[in-house]
């Protein structure tokens, strides 16, 4: 019998937003059923009528750092701002830890550092860099839910760039084993032209956030994409790009879609919120690569989201040190690129959201159910429905606050979003039928569990 009901007037199920109540027996959702029928012998939890209750959100794009690299960001403090913004599940990012989870060996140092720090779930994605053909299905079958690759310089020694030929070795691999390829698609050769034609004069603009963007061309993007889109019909390998940002590449995007090739892709939140007419001189915060890029640009990745082209939304929380941000000196070029965010993934999403016409369906869509499936979690996570763990967020929607970086569980607190007004505020968290998030307080006791492919 259930042992706990959750109800609400407005529970955002795969067949629309309705009055629902949601029970629970041993962490998984049991059946969904009118918002009165509850179980006689259950706990009954029932949401403010102003409140949403959503599947949690899957994030699939988070640097954790740990081990190596604990000091940017570790699994307790990381796994706890999930809590706090709705996360239940994340899928972290093999670089910037020491070492990469790039090896067999790596992975099992992987999960001995994350034992017993996990606030939410947690699995991990393998590398794919030069030399590493002969790891990747030890990788797979020990658990990695799929392969992050760079296609340019990553920043960290430890995980080096793939050129066309590692690809064409690695793929075929990782098309035998149906694992997916995440792609951070950039290629070196438009960026080191953008950048020699800068030549010196980058030392007198180096504060310039538009400098910054000229030496990062849309070109980079689009023309690794147009590769990955040329080795995916080759190979017949899953590949899915990361944080879009040239809204240039949407054509041949859906050129492939109507080809029916296993691509997909992702943006990021503050691709969707931020324009880089908006950013002042100095402001090192909103540094990350791809650049935050023009106003229209933003404006053509909503509608390409909003009509399915785009898959998903996931955070790319890569946090640093306040010092290597740059901050003091204002130098984009020298500040290490990557925004922290993953405590806001959902308010920045909605505020931009909600201003389009969408609602919390299309949210859950992008940032729960989608996600789900490319990391193959679909029917245990990412949905409330009959089977699924019982991991919530419950959420007001038309709540406003400021974003106040003392707030935040990250372990370093300086992200674009400082001050910012957004809407959306996050009331509770429950992961498998368990409340680990409530008003501003995250519980004490780390009930994330580590997950592994093929894990029932």
């Amino acid at each position: 019998m259930p042992k706990l009901a959750i109800r609400a007037r407005h529970v955002v199920t795969p067949e629309g937003v309705r009055a629902a109540a949601i029970h629970v027996a041993d962490g998984v959702i049991t059946a969904v059923h009118e918002f009165d029928d509850v179980p006689p012998a259950a706990t009954v939890e029932t949401a403010a009528d102003d409140c949403v209750v959503m599947p949690g959100l899957v994030d699939t794009h988070v640097h954790i750092n740990e081990p190596g690299r604990t000091e940017w960001e570790g699994f307790e403090t990381a796994t706890r701002a999930a809590a706090a913004g709705g996360v239940t599940t994340l899928i972290e990012m093999p670089l910037n830890s020491i070492p990469a989870t790039t090896t067999v060996a790596a992975y099992h140092q992987k999960l001995a550092a994350a034992h017993g720090k996990l606030h939410v779930d947690v699995g991990f994605w393998g590398g794919v860099v030069p030399g590493n053909t002969s790891e990747l299905e030890g990788l797979w079958q020990a658990g990695v839910f799929g392969f992050k690759c760079f296609l340019v310089p990553s920043g960290v020694p430890e995980f080096e760039h793939v050129g066309e030929s590692h690809l064409r070795e690695a793929m075929p691999v990782l098309a035998r084993l149906s694992a997916p390829l995440l792609v951070h698609a950039e290629l070196p050769g438009p960026i080191d032209a953008a950048t020699a034609k800068l030549g010196t004069a980058r030392n007198d603009c180096a504060t310039s956030h538009a400098a910054w963007l000229a030496s990062r061309p849309r070109a980079a993007e689009n023309e690794a994409i147009a590769l990955m889109i040329r080795l995916c019909v080759e190979t017949g390998a899953r590949v899915h790009i990361v944080h879009l940002s040239s809204s240039d590449a949407v054509p041949m995007l859906q050129l492939a879609r109507a080809d029916a090739l296993p691509l997909t892709v992702e943006t990021c939140p503050h691709y969707l919120t931020f324009a880089a007419e908006e950013i002042p001189d100095g402001a090192t915060e909103y540094k990350c690569a791809p650049p935050l890029r023009e106003r229209a640009n933003r404006e053509a990745l909503w509608r390409a989201l909003r009509s399915g082209l785009i898959d998903l939304v996931a955070t790319d929380h890569s946090p640093a040190p306040p010092a290597m941000k740059q901050r003091d000196t204002g130098d984009f070029f020298r500040s290490w690129g990557g925004v922290a965010s993953l405590q806001l993934g959902l308010p920045a999403l909605w505020t931009e959201a909600q201003k389009r016409g969408c609602g919390p369906a299309d949210v859950a869509r992008w940032m729960c159910a989608a996600p789900a499936r490319l990391a193959g979690l679909d029917g245990r996570k990412g949905a409330i429905a009959l089977g699924a763990d019982a991991d919530f967020v419950v959420w007001n929607p038309d709540a406003e606050f400021s974003v106040e970086p003392a707030k935040l569980h990250h372990r370093h607190k300086l992200t674009p979003y400082a001050g910012r007004a957004l809407r959306g505020v996050v009331r509770e968290t429950w992961l498998r039928g368990e409340r680990i998030y409530s008003q501003d307080s995250v519980t004490a006791r780390a009930a994330g569990r580590i997950l592994k492919r093929g894990q029932t």
